[in-house]
């Protein structure tokens, strides 16, 4: 006797946000029954197609099998907050339905990449030796493409991907079109294109998303993080705006620097608001920590670290500044009147994750939380 699973999964959870329905969904009848409640509130419902698709292999499966054999349908629900919490809720019902039915093979019927993605959560409790994408079939002309448009933005998730980054884009066009010597404006674009690409690479969306939901759960500590956050931008704010005056003076005094100079006093101005724009976010995300109970000491070792850097470059940007000067002169005395802030910083630092690290152990140890 074989038993197989046909699993369809809503990984948003539109059936409950537009048709009121909880998964897990177990059995034909309630399947058939939300997949027509979903198309009937959102009738242009991708997830639909993929409950009837689902709907439709557990037929062929249970037609062709043996009379011995049992086939079972199941649709799981996630979380409109996509992410950790919509892949657990999907494996708590998974689990909820396994040990229901024990079944001994399953096959996935998804509607696209997005629902895909908890193949691994699913593979890990269950064989699964099918996977079915459904496609729905649509023109391929200017009027498809139109609507795929149209609905990408009136979608909110496909809104902020889409718009956001446009509407930046396009502003710093027109701003630099407009203000006088705009070219500086409209130069700095591949940097901001830059810093975005680098920011979704490294999934700082999903570190943002993380802390605006730990800013929605703890009300008290997010009013002293956006306090913070606030200033962080008003730092950032500072930081270009003191890097455009020192180059402006740069360029008007005489005789010009060269380019590389002119960098380094640029970054030299800006260093200071950069690193308290750094220092104000690692301390909202540490009250946010504190209020949840999960602060770890990284954060500390982070802001500590920040200081590190902020004594080295400056160090640093002075040294190679009266370089190009050929004023300075390695000296014992100059050099450590340069450096012994650094050398400080690498002491404090050093001093700060020895306390964080031994306060761990003894939690380990003894099994109590200290905090840290």
């Amino acid at each position: 006797m074989t038993r197989t699973l046909v699993i369809s999964v809503d990984r948003d959870d539109d059936l409950g946000k537009k048709a009121g329905i909880r998964g897990p969904i177990v059995g034909r009848k309630e399947v058939l029954t939300a997949a027509l409640r979903l198309g009937i509130a959102d009738p242009e419902e991708s997830d639909t197609n993929a409950i009837l698709g689902a709907l439709h292999l557990h037929d062929q499966l249970k037609e062709n099998a043996e009379s011995n054999d049992a086939v079972e349908i199941a649709v799981l629900t996630g979380d409109e907050r996509v992410g950790v919490r919509s892949d657990r809720a999907i494996a708590r019902q998974l689990e909820e339905v396994i040990d229901n039915f024990q079944p001994d093979r399953g096959s996935l019927v998804t509607d696209g990449a997005e629902d895909e993605s908890i193949l691994p959560i699913i593979q890990s409790r269950l064989n699964i030796d099918h996977v079915q994408k459904i496609i729905v079939r649509q023109s391929k002309g200017i009027e498809g493409t139109y609507y795929y448009i149209v609905k990408a933005i009136e979608d909110e998730k496909w809104r902020m991907k889409l718009l956001v980054p446009l509407s930046v884009f396009l502003m710093l066009i027109g701003l630099g079109m407009i203000l006088p010597n705009g070219g500086i404006i409209i130069g700095l674009m591949p940097l901001f294109i830059g810093i975005y690409l680098m920011a979704k690479g490294l999934g700082a969306e999903q570190h943002l998303n993380r802390v605006m939901r730990d800013m929605r759960e703890n009300a008290d500590a997010a009013m002293i993080s956006s306090i913070l956050w606030a200033a962080m931008v008003f730092f950032s704010i500072f930081a270009i705006a003191e890097g455009l005056r020192v180059y402006s003076s740069s360029m008007s005094s005489t005789p010009t620097p060269g380019g590389l100079e002119i960098i380094l006093l640029v970054f030299q101005g800006a260093l200071t608001w950069i690193v308290l724009a750094f220092l104000t976010l690692s301390l909202s995300l540490l009250v946010l920590r504190m209020k949840r109970g999960t602060f770890s000491g990284r954060t500390v070792q982070i802001i500590a670290f920040g200081i590190v850097i902020w004594t080295i470059c400056s160090a640093g940007l002075k040294m190679a500044i009266e370089v190009l000067h050929q004023t300075y002169s390695l000296e014992p005395a100059i050099l450590w009147e340069d450096w012994d802030q650094a050398l400080g910083a690498l002491v404090l630092f050093w001093a700060v994750r020895v306390v964080i690290q031994s306060i761990n152990d003894r939690q380990e140890t003894s099994g109590h939380y200290w905090g840290i």
